[in-house]
């Protein structure tokens, strides 16, 4: 089932968010992946889901 990040994607695009088990709840967010997976394991002791949001929402239709 695709997960709707638009919410997160207005509040924290551009930046690197960890997400939980659910991979819809924010856990940390950081400029670099390692800053958010780093705050992101003081909160929780786990390894959570990493995804950087895109900082605009492009569309891109190949033609052949």
């Amino acid at each position: 089932m695709a997960k709707d990040w638009t919410k997160i994607y207005k509040k924290y695009n551009g930046l690197w968010v960890a997400l939980a088990s659910d991979e819809e709840t924010v856990i940390s967010f950081g400029k670099t992946a390692k800053e958010a997976l780093e705050k992101a394991q003081k909160k929780t002791g786990t390894i959570p889901f990493l995804t950087r949001m895109p900082e605009s929402l492009d569309a891109y239709v190949g033609i052949v």
